[in-house]
């Protein structure tokens, strides 16, 4: 019999990673087989997930705004990053999302647009996981047209006064600080929206957990209400204006899905070929009919092309050249393939591919989230089609 070989060796992966970036995907899988696999299963059950305690585990392992610089950040590169999102996801998306939305969004835009004030205030303890942020730019009525807004701020002498909500908010119901971005009655029509960091203790700010999701229930949603929100001028993010503010703070976290979502594709099939290889049909293993040889090679094929597009993106961006259409590229394969393989395996898992015992169910129905969030693939769609075209298909 041959060797048997994983995908990372099919597609020689090991040559296109470094000693620093082999250490952190080592570092990040070790946590996630002996803290996150163990208990997955249950907190996906109940719809709960220990928020704070893991937040203190996963600043300690530097996780939290790892490729951001200073202020307690690990200063790693982009790609490095994208790693440890793959891993944590192979775990499970929701875990993937809750650094995502600290580190990429809320902690992001706080080092790229804030004052040194913010920044000095918020970044070093978000970095170490004391504090909890989330990122609030989707409202019930506007997701993918995020100028559409209502959340509104108006100046009343030197402070701002918020209203609104925002929904499906990542670590809404647990978080400290929000990033909220709010269309202001500064006369710049669309320029006019700007970001504002909210402390959630702020009174008239309130949250509340979304709850009967069948999908990311490993992970906390919630929604932000503001009622009349008083904030000093100093809350406002001063480096930016418009949607150029969070569309590039999106982009940092549609990164992170395009290597996250290798790693819930890779889990499947590599619990698929377990299963398969252990599982007797007519007297032989499952793994030795052609038929399911035939679904996993040809899911090996897409996880270990998904893995590449994402390796080079990646040393595109810690060039400092990636452009959003690329990372719609990889965010709209990427994820469209993963979702396509959770089915494959679990059709291979059979009846067993339906319970929480197995990882398959539970990443197919995660990843139904990660379709959608943080763009459409429809609105990836039209990105990659107006860079091919030079013509603008949104309205």
């Amino acid at each position: 019999m041959s060797d048997v070989q994983s995908i990372a060796e099919l597609f020689a992966l090991d040559t296109l990673i470094d000693d620093e970036e082999r250490a952190i995907i080592d570092t990040v899988r070790d946590f996630g087989d002996k803290r996150l696999r163990p208990n997955v299963g249950d907190w996906f059950e109940a719809g709960q997930l220990p928020v704070r305690e893991l937040a203190l585990e996963l600043g300690k392992l530097g996780l939290f705004g790892m490729h951001l610089e200073g202020y307690g950040c690990a200063n790693t590169s982009a790609t490095s990053y994208g790693l440890a999102c793959l891993e944590l996801e192979a775990v499970d998306s929701g875990l993937r999302s809750f650094v995502s939305v600290q580190g990429s969004l809320s902690m992001y835009a706080i080092r790229a647009f804030g004052s040194e004030q913010q920044r000095e205030e918020w970044l070093p303890r978000m970095a170490a996981g004391e504090a909890i942020g989330c990122f609030g730019l989707t409202e019930p009525d506007f997701g993918s047209n995020p100028a559409g807004m209502r959340t509104n701020a108006r100046r009343d002498g030197d402070d701002w006064v918020l209203n609104g909500a925002k929904m499906w908010i990542t670590n809404g119901s647990v978080a400290d600080v929000a990033v909220v971005w709010a269309r202001t009655d500064l006369d710049e029509g669309s320029r006019g929206i700007r970001g504002f960091v909210v402390p959630t203790d702020t009174p008239g700010f309130s949250t509340s957990e979304i709850k009967r999701k069948m999908s990311l229930r490993a992970s906390v949603t919630g929604e932000l209400v503001l009622e009349d929100v008083r904030l000093p001028s100093s809350a406002m993010l001063p480096g930016v204006e418009g949607l150029r503010g969070p569309l590039s703070c999106l982009n940092e976290a549609r990164f992170g899905i395009v290597f996250g979502a290798v790693g819930a594709a890779r889990d499947c099939v590599e619990t698929a070929l377990s299963y398969a290889a252990d599982r007797e049909v007519f007297d032989k293993s499952l793994s030795s009919y052609q038929l399911t040889q035939a679904k996993l090679a040809d899911m090996a094929l897409e996880v270990g092309k998904a893995q590449l597009l994402a390796l080079h993106l990646g040393r595109i961006k810690d060039s400092g050249k990636i452009r959003p259409e690329q990372i719609s590229l990889g965010k709209l394969n990427n994820v469209r393939e993963a979702i396509a393989i959770a089915r494959e395996c679990r059709t291979i898992l059979g009846a067993n591919g339906i319970t929480l015992e197995y990882p398959v169910i539970r990443h197919a129905n995660n990843l139904e989230s990660v379709l959608t969030y943080e763009g459409t693939s429809e609105m990836h769609q039209l990105m990659i089609g107006k860079a091919l075209t030079g013509k603008d298909a949104f309205r």
